[in-house]
């Protein structure tokens, strides 16, 4: 009868699991195939239009910057989207012939839905040139193929991934394409004074900006402090990609996420850098990385999903103004090293001579207290025979008080064994950490111990930690609790430059889980 039993919930549970497995597979099929669809070719094609020179450098307002509206409105309208201007339309209009472009997915969630995510990128330039907007020569079209026609490309790429899901996100998305941006942040600072959508339900800004001339797979991103954990999800969403992140705390006003970020909206921007054809007309179509962008766009569209679809959104990070590229460099600024627990240097005798000649012998050290001179050859600490100088720093790292060293002295014919009490605690891991407030449930490394664990495993200064063995943590306390608790070997979870990746330690002292002890 138990037997039975047991049959049959174990049978229920296999009836239960297997359609939540295939549903996941079949969500993770959709979207695999959704960041597919976001093709170089299309990135392509849209910023070789864009950077024609029948739209005159899409000046805001000019014969050119109307044309480009025209186009990009009927982009917007053939992508199944719904018109988010004002009074029904897909515009705003604002200034002397100035427009807006809007559009918007619906949420799927009936709560969340009010809330919205912004994606917007600048569709104008600078036309023709002057002055003040251009960096010489003026007089000709200054084609703005990596400003903006890149993120206009991007935004318009990311419209047609979310049309290839079999269902929209749980908040609503609006698309943006904001005019007037060279001139001063026109656009965007208008739409903030007459938002189409209340300002409370807003929740998010991701603007792009330049995402044409990918390098070295660096992309400068902006704004991940002015809210709470997005370093981690932007970094998490990145793993397919693993572009390089380089997160900047400053904020500048230069570009259309600015205004939201002085509104206290989160704000982030995308941006691949800026390079000697900016404000030329050498910015020309030809020169764009479009396999860059295509990189770019795809994580900018896992991203944004992972906004929308979120169960919750933090607010707006006030401490985020108080921030600074200054206030950056001090906070990973790396900790000095540690004083050393010994206090000998040594040269390798090799095979003339077993074990660590010591060349010198600090004064006042815990080696000399304990009697080692100059000259002494350690060939045994700790209870095991030296084998090697990486084999010995190490054991003198993790050794307990008092330890016993054994040495071979000239003129003595017999080893002589000594006791020393080294300095400071025995290293376990051999790292030090610190706290983001910006990032809870996470630690940033700002020492690692050479020679240690940590060093051998490749964790390195400004590694960030997310998990010690699957497991989450939401404080420096937790963080050093599951480190020391959890059973060998463990593997830490990090984050560097945006990608996330494993390093595997086993603590020292102790053998891992299945090993000898």
């Amino acid at each position: 009868m138990t037997t039975s039993r047991q049959s049959l919930i174990a049978f229920a549970t296999l009836l239960w699991v297997m359609p939540v497995s295939l549903a996941r597979a079949a969500e993770a099929s959709a979207m695999a195939a959704a960041v597919n669809s976001i093709s170089a070719d299309n990135l392509r094609q849209t910023v070789n239009y864009l950077a024609d020179d029948a739209f005159e450098g899409r000046e805001t307002a000019s014969r050119g910057g109307k044309a480009a509206c025209k186009y990009l409105s009927g982009e917007l309208q053939k992508r199944r989207l719904q018109p988010a201007g004002m009074d029904g339309t897909w515009y705003q209009d604002f200034g002397a012939g100035s427009r807006n472009i809007l559009g918007r997915l619906d949420g799927s969630d009936p709560k969340l839905k009010s809330q919205t995510i912004i994606v917007s990128a600048h569709y104008d330039h600078v036309g023709y040139g002057k002055p003040n907007n251009s960096f010489g020569p003026i007089g000709q079209i200054h084609h703005g193929a990596d400003d903006n026609a890149s993120g206009v490309a991007g935004l318009l790429a990311i419209v047609d991934a979310f049309n290839k899901l079999p269902e929209h996100p749980k908040r609503t998305v609006m698309f943006a394409l904001w005019d007037g941006e060279e001139a001063g942040l026109l656009g965007s600072t208008h739409w903030l004074a007459d938002p189409t959508v209340p300002l409370s339900q807003v929740a998010m800004v991701v603007n792009m900006d330049m995402i044409g001339r990918l390098r070295n797979e660096h992309v400068e991103v902006y704004g991940t402090r002015t809210s709470f954990g997005l370093r981690r999800m932007l970094s998490e969403h990145n793993e397919p990609t693993n572009l390089l992140l380089d997160f900047r705390w400053e904020m500048r006003r230069d570009s259309d996420h600015y205004p939201f970020y002085q509104k206290g909206i989160p704000a982030l921007l995308l941006h691949t850098g800026l390079h000697s054809d900016y404000h030329r007309p050498s910015d020309t179509a030809d020169k764009v990385n479009a396999a860059g962008m295509q990189e770019v766009a795809q994580w900018a569209f896992r991203m944004v999903d992972g906004l929308a679809d979120a169960e919750q959104l933090s607010a707006f990070r006030a401490k985020s103004r108080e921030e600074t590229a200054r206030s950056q460099a001090d906070f990973e600024k790396p900790l000095a090293s540690q004083p050393g627990r010994l206090g000998v240097r040594w040269t390798d005798a090799g095979e003339k001579s077993h074990g660590l000649m010591l060349s010198e012998v600090t004064a006042d050290s815990p080696a000399a207290r304990a009697g080692l001179r100059a000259g002494d050859s350690i060939v045994g600490f700790a209870g095991k025979d030296y084998t090697s100088e990486a084999t010995f720093r190490s054991a003198v790292l993790s050794a307990k008080n008092p330890v016993a060293i054994v040495v071979q002295r000239a003129g003595v014919d017999k080893p002589l064994e000594l006791s020393a009490s080294l300095s400071g605690a025995p290293i376990r891991v051999g790292i030090t950490w610190e706290t983001d407030d910006a990032e809870p449930g996470s630690v940033v490394v700002l020492r690692v111990v050479p020679d240690s664990p940590a060093a051998r495993a490749g964790i390195k200064v400004l590694d960030r930690v997310y998990q010690v063995n699957g497991h989450d943590f939401k404080t420096s306390a937790q963080f050093d609790q599951l480190f020391v608790e959890q059973p060998n070997p463990l593997d830490f979870t990090l984050e560097t430059h945006g990608q996330v990746h494993h390093a595997r330690l086993t603590r020292a002292g102790e053998a891992a889980d299945g090993e000898a002890k």
